[in-house]
């Protein structure tokens, strides 16, 4: 079982737009709600695919409360902890070029005994799991080594952890030793205070990461595909999509598939590209079942360290 630790969860509304004019009045094309939060995505990616999976989530306020009925409705296992802040929201406005732009809340601050009470939930429940994935942003006032003391707890037990996290958790985390690190292309220079502008600049940052503590390193290179380092080797992979709607969820989607192939080598690669790729192609924050995947569409390339990445992206 692969269980998801997600502090920060949020309602996700997104909106498909002709274009964005700042100063308008814009007319949406379509709405979406979704459960949202980067473990929970994982979650639902992984229920699509009937991989056997179970969310950790704390919610809060009325906005709490509509979170959990969506994912009931949607058959995730969950164990949901109380907590005394609302649940954030989150919107996105989706244009036809595949162009996104998010508006993020910031989230409610967990006191001391709700932070307890989430780690005690995930802790009882990870006896059970092959994989602990601690995911998202970090709501306001959580230490910023949160995620780092829960790794070195579960490594402890035997228990493998991926972590996929952006800002001041991000090098804590690294440094706790995580089986698996999943950074995009920004948190790849977040973390390493490198520029990534080239293939060869993701392969030394992923480098960098696996110096500081993370045993493998999948690196999301958006509209370039993705990066693959273990134990010495590395890994690029390319699956174009030609018609993109939201890239919402995607990195999540990746990470899912990437673990349900067994979270290592080429083939998980393979996966991991196929299920982010079909996330690109759905609208919202959906994620892609059976159906919606082409594992053929993947390229499995060797790396080319001058290949420039896309610039902005």
């Amino acid at each position: 079982m692969i269980l998801t630790l997600t502090l920060n969860p949020s309602l996700d509304r997104t909106i498909e737009i002709a274009t964005l004019a700042r100063g308008t009045v814009i007319r949406a094309a379509t709405a979406h709600l979704d459960p949202g939060g980067k473990g929970v995505n994982v979650c639902r990616a992984l229920l699509a695919n009937q991989i056997r999976s179970c969310a950790v989530v704390p919610y809060g306020g009325a906005e709490g409360g509509q979170l959990i009925s969506l994912l009931a409705q949607e058959g995730i296992q969950m164990i949901t902890v109380p907590v005394a802040g609302p649940t954030r929201s989150n919107v996105t406005l989706a244009e036809p070029d595949g162009t996104v732009t998010k508006i993020n809340e910031p989230g409610t601050a967990l006191s001391a005994a709700e932070l307890d009470a989430v780690a005690d939930a995930v802790l009882s429940a990870a006896e059970s799991a092959d994989w602990v994935v601690a995911s998202g942003s970090l709501p306001p006032g959580v230490p910023a080594d949160m995620y780092a003391r829960l790794c070195r707890r579960f490594t402890k037990a035997g228990i493998n952890v991926a972590v996929d996290t952006s800002g001041p958790a991000l090098v804590p985390a690294v440094a706790s030793a995580p089986a698996l690190l999943k950074p995009n292309r920004e948190e790849l220079a977040e973390a390493t205070g490198a520029s990534i502008a080239s293939l060869g600049d993701a392969l030394d940052a992923a480098g960098k990461l696996r110096a500081m503590g993370a045993r493998s390193v999948l690196a999301s290179l958006g509209p370039d595909g993705a990066l693959l380092v273990e134990d010495g080797q590395a890994w690029y992979g390319e699956c174009p999509v030609s018609e993109p709607r939201s890239t919402v969820g995607a990195g999540d989607a990746m990470l899912a598939g990437f673990l349900a192939a067994g979270a290592r080598g080429p083939e998980a690669l393979v996966e991991a590209l196929a299920w982010a790729s079909a996330a690109v192609a759905l609208p919202g924050s959906r994620m892609p079942s059976p159906g919606d995947i082409h594992r053929d569409h993947v390229r499995i390339l060797n790396p080319d360290p001058n290949k420039p990445l896309t610039p902005g992206d």
